[in-house]
């Protein structure tokens, strides 16, 4: 019996630490009058312990390694006859860096096709092999991004398999009538998105999720200059170049978004005036619509 409680506390034990994600769920309904706000209480509870819950991949996580991201879902309408969400949400994930109390944006998007069905006191299921529910498909494609892009700057292309199945699932959502599944539908949505980063043009911009976190971010701990210096190398080599190969690709637009201000202290009132106004051009040429992020970087 000692031996059989010793073996299923080492299970138990692996399963918690299997987890990959610790995400925050928030529902803002403020748009939303006349519902018992129990419904919007319900909904967050239950998809906040089911992302953390669920194991995603066959990946073995201890607790201060699972990737920190948030899901704000802010919801425009909803219709109690029909269960019915309309939202838009933003999807956020973190990633620490190297010897620092720091932690930089991995990922940061708005989808505005954020939409589904949900009843009050639903239990959540993920079947990855069949798409047949919206929020579901939507929880597992996020789930599936982050992890991949997690994974990849840690190791070259090192997402590879989850990103994968992030597509796969993609594909198989396209039966699900939801906007934001569908090629050509919108240039920035689910689709959008994943494909073109599994693209072989765009392959300096998943590079980028490597060169730019492992070998500058988590270098400037120890040496600053260094680590500048790696990030803007992945600025020039990686990113310019996939604006180049693919110059109708969103994600390189995406990506400047919200990496913006932390690139704006990187190099404000640090490096060569020639290094500075190189990183400028790149940026704006890419992203004219943040100069003002972009302007920091020269002074």
């Amino acid at each position: 019996m000692k031996r059989l409680f010793l073996i299923l506390l080492c299970f138990v034990s692996l399963q918690v630490n299997a987890q990959e994600l610790q995400a925050k769920v928030t529902i803002n309904h403020s748009q939303i009058q006349g519902t018992d706000n129990s419904v919007f209480d319900d909904l967050q509870s239950t998809l906040e312990q089911f992302i953390n819950d669920q194991q995603w991949t066959s990946l073995q996580f201890q607790k201060n390694e699972r990737i920190v991201c948030n899901f704000n879902i802010t919801v425009t309408k909803y219709d109690a006859s029909s269960n019915m969400f309309t939202c838009k949400a933003i999807i956020q994930a973190n990633r620490p860096v190297y010897n620092s109390s720091y932690s930089t944006i991995l990922y940061s998007n708005t989808d505005n096709d954020f939409n589904f069905e949900f009843a009050q006191f639903d239990q959540l299921n993920f079947n990855e092999e069949t798409i047949d529910n919206q929020l579901m498909a939507l929880i597992g494609y996020y789930a599936f991004l982050i992890i991949g892009m997690d994974l990849d700057s840690f190791a070259p292309m090192g997402g590879e398999d989850i990103l994968q199945r992030c597509m796969n699932l993609t594909n198989n959502a396209q039966n699900l009538n939801y906007t934001g599944w569908k090629a050509f539908e919108n240039d920035r949505n689910r689709f959008a998105f994943i494909n073109d980063y599994l693209d072989g043009g765009l392959q300096p911009f998943r590079q980028l999720q490597y060169d730019y976190y492992r070998k500058g971010m988590d270098e400037m701990a120890n040496n600053a200059e260094r680590g500048r210096i790696a990030i803007g190398t992945a600025i020039e080599e990686d990113l310019a170049k996939a604006h180049d190969n693919k110059p109708l690709s969103m994600l390189p637009q995406i990506w400047t978004d919200y990496k913006r201000d932390e690139l704006a202290n990187i190099y404000k009132g640090k490096g060569t005036q020639k290094e500075k106004e190189r990183i400028y051009e790149i940026l704006f040429s890419i992203n004219a619509s943040q100069n003002t992020a972009w302007e920091k970087i020269k002074e």
